[in-house]
């Protein structure tokens, strides 16, 4: 095993001389074959080597005796050594995660820690070929995502340095004979035993019918890892420039757009690593209920003949094709209702920052699209700024009878999730006044030698 870690170290460059490397050992098999490797080649390398051993207090007396059995094989073999405890199930109801998700981002949290203390170049890990197994086959029973299916990376950029797994090229089997030859007497946990946990169910139902058909699976599981996670850093590279050239991105309020049709001139395996990237990008935590029918839902969106379409994804995220634009943005429109009376003078504050103002004028003045001017007489007051509802309609000079809010939106192109949030002035009989900034309505009654009312619109942020 010895000569496999280290031809694997060597072609993938994961140890340079003279550095300081991390190592977390749980006092299991994996861990302390890992550690009994590095510090037979310390010298030559010429290592600072130091343990990092997390109690994740799962265990009570068995997890606290882990931690007093790696000190004293740190200090047998002359190895630094810090251990300490984490309050794993605390963190899981507070955060409401899984006990294995819990355990890892503490420990994790205290790899960083130490990293940055000992502004250390590595953190090794004791993951093995076995794993890589396991953690491939659970990601193709998860996710149709090419990255979900790559497995575990045999190096990533960490805390001050990087992560390394110098034994996924060797096999658990490989490992319990490497502690055997070296009278190594890991610690066990009794918890791998069960079933209890996902991956203890691949681990001792799968795993063991698939090395019937081929007991050297895991070298053949590297390798397609390899492989993949070289040609998806590739693409994803190469989506991260189509996402910067498409891409419009308004970071307050976390809306990403782009143009169809230049998105798609791109091929179908960038299309799909750019869908992922927005997703990563607007999301902080990606939602368990996302899945492979999202992605599916999207390019069916892309291809719609609907000229105004969306769908919804997990967490109040919205996809809306509008025409030739697509948005992802995240749903608040029931914050942006509004239904005021609108005094004279007066002004309201939309809940968008937009500012209504209304005063009598006997001289009106040059108008524009932000400014709406009537008779006093010619409508019913006190006037009203409210959200479209179903059924809405209104005229203006030259329309033979009435045309409906919803067409005129349609045919001015606005965004279906504009049109909910878009502001509308009436009298107190209900009849259209103006819809703001876009079509200015005709009092039905017309009146001579009368005051004006003069509305004007201005826009602004919250």
């Amino acid at each position: 095993m010895r000569e496999a870690v280290i031809s694997f170290m060597k072609k993938h460059q994961l140890l340079k001389k003279g550095k300081t490397v991390l190592v977390g050992v749980s006092g299991g098999p994996d861990s302390m074959a890992l550690l009994h490797l590095l510090s037979s080649i310390r010298t030559e390398y010429n290592l600072r080597v130091v343990v990092v051993s997390v109690d994740h207090q799962l265990r009570g007396d068995e997890s606290k005796a882990d931690l007093t059995y790696v000190k004293e094989m740190c200090d047998k073999w002359e190895i630094d050594f810090y251990g300490t405890s984490v309050d794993v199930l605390s963190y899981k109801h507070s955060r409401k995660i899984g006990t294995e998700v819990a355990a890892r981002e503490l420990r994790y949290q205290i790899f960083s820690e130490q990293m940055q203390k000992e502004q250390a170049d590595y953190l090794m890990l004791g993951h093995h070929g076995d794993d890589q197994v396991e953690t491939m086959l659970m990601g193709l029973t998860r996710s149709s995502n090419p990255r979900a299916i790559a497995g575990i990376p045999f190096k990533r950029p960490f805390a001050t340095g990087f992560i390394v797994r110098p034994l996924l090229g060797v096999s658990k089997n490989e490992i319990e004979k490497y502690c055997k030859q070296h009278n190594i007497i890991p610690r066990r946990d009794p918890t791998n035993e069960t079933t209890d946990f996902t991956r203890n169910y691949f681990r001792n139902k799968v795993i063991p019918l698939i090395k019937t058909q081929n007991n050297n699976i895991h070298t053949t599981v590297q390798h397609l890892s390899e492989n993949i996670q070289a040609d998806e850093t590739f693409l994803v590279n190469e989506a991260l420039k189509l996402f910067d050239k498409v891409v419009t991105i308004d970071k307050d309020e976390r809306v990403a757009t782009f143009k169809i049709d230049a998105f798609q001139t791109y091929p179908l395996a960038l299309q799909r690593r750019f869908y992922h990237l927005i997703l990563n990008y607007l999301y902080d935590e990606l939602p368990k209920d996302l899945s492979y029918v999202h992605e599916e839902q999207f390019f069916v969106l892309l291809t719609s003949k609907k000229a105004n379409v969306h769908i919804n994804f997990p967490h109040q995220l919205k996809v809306e094709k509008a025409y030739q634009q697509l948005s992802f943005y995240f749903d608040e429109s029931q914050t942006l209702k509004v239904n005021e009376t609108l005094l004279i003078p007066g002004e309201i504050i939309l809940p968008d920052g937009a500012k209504v103002v209304a005063n009598f004028t006997d001289n009106p003045g040059v108008t524009d699209e932000n400014t709406y001017v009537c008779r006093k007489e010619d409508i019913a007051l006190p006037l009203h700024i409210r959200m479209r509802q179903d059924g809405d309609r209104m005229c203006w000079k030259g329309l033979n009878g009435s045309k409906k809010i919803k067409d005129i939106f349609i045919d001015a192109k606005v965004p279906m999730k504009e049109r909910d949030k878009w502001p509308i002035v009436t009298d107190n009989n209900g009849e259209i006044l103006w819809l703001i900034g876009l079509k200015k309505g005709q009092p039905k009654k017309q009146a001579n030698n009368t005051s004006y009312i003069k509305i004007s619109y201005e826009k602004g942020s919250v």
